[in-house]
């Protein structure tokens, strides 16, 4: 039985070798790709999903969101993943646009259309805590949700207690996880 995945990322390399693998893989369908600023501004991360969704020659829709944390000052990983979030590699530019509407509205609709499907965030959480303050109900239809935001059994790789994304966006985490 194929998993149905929401993917929201803020694109950066190791990123889009996650949505490689999503979108190669048989055993996934991806519903959509909801992009979030974090470790490169949201423009930038949406053109790296959108490049990586037609290199795997797929046409899942990329939607973007949230520009800048709820209440901080954005901090990108430009140092670690280069300005453009993919090495510095020179990618050419996607062919596709982005889609109409916001993140937030198609994290709404598509977890509501497919209950019991898997949220996977990549980034800061701010597009998800967006989408539960707008529609709380989408919590108890979310199957699964995996998060890129921790540090089980060792220490998080911004400082002792904290990972990049929930560093980067703690309100965000907070509302999310509560």
């Amino acid at each position: 039985m194929r998993q149905t995945l929401i993917i929201d990322t803020d694109t950066a390399s190791d990123d889009a070798v996650a949505l490689i693998m999503a979108l190669r893989s048989r055993d996934v369908e991806v519903k959509a790709i909801t992009v979030v600023a974090g470790n490169v501004p949201l423009e930038q991360a949406s053109r790296n999903a959108r490049y990586t969704v037609e290199l795997c020659r797929s046409a899942v829709p990329v939607y973007e969101g949230a520009a800048r944390p709820l209440l901080r000052e954005p901090h990108t990983a430009q140092f670690f993943h280069g300005q453009d979030g993919m090495g510095d590699q020179g990618y050419p530019p996607p062919r596709g646009r982005k889609e109409a509407g916001h993140a937030v509205r198609a994290l709404v609709e598509g977890i509501g259309a497919h209950p019991g499907l898997t949220l996977v965030t990549l980034g800061p959480l701010t597009n998800v805590a967006l989408a539960l303050l707008q529609a709380p109900e989408i919590a108890t239809k979310v199957g699964r949700c995996v998060v890129m935001g921790g540090a089980a059994c060792t220490v998080g790789n911004v400082h002792r207690a904290a990972e990049y994304h929930s560093s980067n966006e703690p309100e965000a985490a907070r509302i999310c996880f509560r």
